[in-house]
């Protein structure tokens, strides 16, 4: 299976010079191709025993502050950002040829930022959230929609945020574009900010 990456480029004319607006620009276009869950990225951890480990998750913001998500604080990859509190992100979107590595630590979100969100959810993804005790045994799907039913019963009106569910935010001090161009001379520019938010980006270009 392989096939030539001629849709696009990047040289650093094109690009601009802070990361973050040029990732908005690909994320839109992305959104306007009708890329499937344009905001999935996948989330690499790291475990007690250096055992690595990734997932998709969505974004639900990227600014100068960081990429946030949501997620149970109990969850493994909780866990492990607690214990290792360093992450990155990858965005793939693969329909044309781009890829964005994002590295950095990551923090949890403010409470009052977790409210705001929780907020704008669905009323059954709230009660799903409440049900679900992440990365835990359960003995089988009845029981967990069990647990739903009950927690809807429970809640007939507005839904309490649970103090173990709210956001990451990784910050990101490494912002990686990829751009697939033919004879795998695949264009690749690094973006640097080792000060944190607010200092300002240098960037490299790297051999594919």
């Amino acid at each position: 299976m392989r096939r030539e990456y001629e849709e696009h480029g990047l040289t650093e004319d094109e690009a601009d010079l802070d990361p973050l607006v040029q990732f908005t620009g690909w994320l839109r276009v992305a959104v306007e191709a009708g890329i499937d869950e344009p905001n999935a990225m996948v989330l690499a951890t790291v475990d007690d025993d250096g055992q690595p480990w990734s997932r998709f998750v969505l974004l639900k913001g990227a600014t100068d502050a960081g990429f946030d998500f949501y997620t149970n604080y109990g969850s493994n990859k909780s866990q492990q950002m607690t214990a290792r509190p360093k992450a990155s992100l990858t965005f793939g979107w693969l329909a044309l040829s781009r890829q964005v590595q994002v590295a950095g630590p990551v923090a949890k979100v403010p409470p009052a930022e977790s409210d705001a969100y929780w907020d704008l959810r669905p009323r059954g993804s709230q009660i799903g959230s409440m049900a679900s005790d992440q990365s835990r045994p359960i003995a089988s799907r009845a029981d967990l929609l069990g647990r739903y039913d009950e927690l809807d019963a429970a809640h007939p009106g507005p839904v309490p945020r649970p103090d173990n569910w709210g956001g990451w935010r990784l910050v990101p001090h490494t912002i990686e574009l990829w751009q697939g161009r033919t004879n795998r001379l695949h264009d690749r520019l690094r973006y640097t900010r080792p000060g944190g938010p607010g200092s300002p980006w240098t960037r490299c270009r790297l051999n594919p």
